[in-house]
């Protein structure tokens, strides 16, 4: 894949999780009741990020789970000859919580309406909020994110890739052509 261009260094994504940790204090008016839910793989890193800034922002330690959406994808025959289950690990009761569920990039909207799925199995938190780091439109579902670092509009031949220093050796959002 070529890169088209690089649109968050690792500065500016520092400054876009700040912005959305104070969102969601803001929001909730503080942390008691809220956890993170990162979706596996790259919103869990982003996850626990951003619940390092609250906890320096509010000196409260908010719980941070793991969801794996493998078996709730709609399109899972598709994608995947065999399906590679990771485990969902969410030690914390979600029942009457604010859950923040937390992704990499919000594309489709399928990603997220497969979290809402595994997250209601669970359990019936008292709200469920989606935290984006990148939100680049072509939505096939009503799902808007709550919580977004930066709107980047693409086109369907683009592909935004967030890498990570935890799973990509690197801190960066890029444009890739397919």
């Amino acid at each position: 894949m070529k890169v088209k261009a690089q649109i968050m260094d690792e500065i500016a994504m520092e400054r876009a999780l700040k912005r959305i940790s104070h969102e969601i204090i803001e929001k909730n008016k503080g942390v008691k009741d809220i956890a993170l839910v990162g979706i596996k793989t790259r919103g869990i890193p982003i996850a626990k990020r951003i619940a390092g800034y609250v906890k320096d922002f509010e000196n409260y330690e908010v719980e941070v789970g793991n969801l794996d959406i493998t078996l709730y994808r709609d399109d899972l025959t598709e994608k995947f000859e065999q399906a590679h289950l990771n485990q969902t690990d969410i030690n914390f009761d979600v029942n009457n919580k604010n859950i923040i569920l937390i992704d990499d990039v919000l594309y489709t909207g399928r990603t997220v309406r497969a979290a809402l799925d595994a997250i209601i199995d669970i359990g019936r938190p008292k709200t469920i909020q989606l935290a984006e780091l990148i939100d680049r439109g072509h939505r096939e579902l009503p799902i808007r994110a709550d919580y977004v670092g930066k709107n980047v509009p693409t086109s369907e031949n683009e592909i935004v890739r967030v890498e990570l220093i935890e799973t990509d050796d690197e801190n960066r959002v890029i444009i890739c052509e397919k």
